[in-house]
């Protein structure tokens, strides 16, 4: 793909010029590692699933140790993945400049590749939380293929990721709208822009004096706020538009 070459000295110089950026990434950006997404990971013995039996605190509590075996299976699938040239160059571009990165993704990539403090809007493929804790819970010994238990109150662990019905950790969704508000360049890269509350942030960055940089292979929803579309991988694009170590 060529990228056109106007546009990306524009971006160039408005990510050289930036005080602050903030950038959001999605599914796009881990596709290119060959993260499946949660409907494409719905294959061999899962394919007869429906993502509702799998990703719902109801469908958790009617059947904890197949959504836990589906998490494993998950875990595993992205572990055999390794982060891009777009995860490193993001890490490259918080070295030299104050960068705010929100992404949607739960595989953990960004902190793979380096960057710190990422602000996880759908939380984290590998962390764990309480269900029904007692407060001071601690695991028994695990069992293979069942989610681990508290020796104290018999709770369950369940994995730490945002399921369908649920909202987004509170205290993720505030600095990720404060990062929005306060970036003077929103670069957005690999989100389809179709999922709330996190497709509303660019346009959250834009009504506060941000210019709004796609970073897309496809035609996103984002790109009518976009005051420029890099129509691109990430991969490709992001290793150019500011200096790698």
């Amino acid at each position: 793909m060529v990228l056109d070459a106007a546009l990306l000295e524009q971006a160039r110089a408005r990510i050289a010029a930036a005080r602050n950026i903030f950038v959001l990434t999605g599914a796009g950006i881990s596709a290119e590692s060959g993260v499946p997404t949660f409907r494409d990971a719905l294959t061999g013995l899962w394919s007869r699933f429906d993502p509702e039996d799998l990703a719902t605190e109801a469908a958790y509590r009617r059947h904890p140790a197949l959504v836990w075996r589906w998490y494993e299976h998950r875990r595993a699938l992205v572990l055999a993945t390794r982060p891009n040239p777009a995860h490193y160059a993001l890490a490259a571009l918080a070295a030299q400049k104050p960068v705010m990165l929100v992404t949607q993704n739960i595989d953990g990539l960004h902190q793979r590749a380096g960057s710190e403090h990422v602000i996880e809007l759908h939380g984290n493929l590998f962390a764990n939380r309480w269900l029904d804790g007692c407060g001071r819970c601690d695991t028994v010994p695990p069992v293979p293929g069942e989610p681990p238990h508290c020796a104290l109150c018999g709770a369950m662990m369940r994995p730490g990721v945002v399921w369908f019905g649920e909202d987004l950790p509170r205290v993720a969704r505030y600095r990720a709208e404060h990062a929005a508000e306060t970036g003077d360049v929103c670069l957005v890269v690999g989100t389809s822009g179709l999922v709330y509350p996190a497709a509303a942030l660019p346009g959250m960055a834009k009504e506060h004096g941000a210019f709004v940089i796609v970073v897309n292979p496809q035609v996103s929803a984002l790109d009518a706020t976009a005051d420029l579309v890099l129509t691109a991988p990430a991969g490709e694009c992001l290793p150019l538009l500011w200096p790698q170590a």
